[in-house]
């Protein structure tokens, strides 16, 4: 199955994208869970910043593997922001399903500063999806030429979306109800 993934990565990137997206689009439609929340839930926004810090962490340690020549840390941290993304997405899908929506309660500059961060945390987040995809299956076959025009873009919007991941979450949790 994976050599299949592999071989026709474009179809994957796709198919992915329009799965992660979509999903995450039909959760703001969905009406959360109605009660208490189970206390395992009301952990998962500190867990998720906890994934986007590692993210961030490690999609530094990678870019500081290849500045030096070395692909094969590189290729060892690219994998690790994988899988704290991942679990990100498990988790961010998870309390999505089941929370309702926090309102941000802070007001005048910093109610500006909160949203503009939101806004475009959200809006590359969906974009990041395909580029870090198409960049991990390029760099995964070997494809350098084409690998380096992606990362060019990806690189540093997967940092953006990692760092203001966490600080939306910084921001937002005074305001948490449950």
């Amino acid at each position: 199955m994976w050599n299949s993934i592999v071989r026709h990565h474009i179809r994957t990137v796709v198919i992915v994208t329009l799965v992660v997206n979509l999903l995450v689009v039909a959760l703001s439609f969905i009406p959360g869970y109605v009660g208490e929340l189970p206390e395992w839930i009301t952990r998962l926004p500190l867990f998720n910043a906890v994934m986007n810090s590692l993210t961030f962490i490690f999609l530094l340690g990678a870019l500081l593997a290849i500045i030096n020549g070395n692909v094969k840390i590189h290729r060892r941290f690219i994998y690790s922001a994988f899988i704290t993304t991942t679990f990100f997405l498990v988790s961010y899908v998870t309390f999505h399903f089941m929370a309702e929506s926090t309102p941000y309660g802070g007001e005048g500059f910093i109610a500006g500063f909160y949203y503009f961060i939101l806004i475009t945390h959200i809006v590359l987040a969906a974009i990041i999806v395909p580029l870090a995809l198409m960049s991990f299956f390029t760099g995964f076959k070997d494809m350098r030429p084409k690998h380096r025009k992606w990362v060019r873009w990806t690189m540093p919007m997967w940092l953006y979306v990692s760092f203001t991941g966490v600080l939306v979450y910084v921001m937002i949790s005074p305001y948490y109800s449950f």
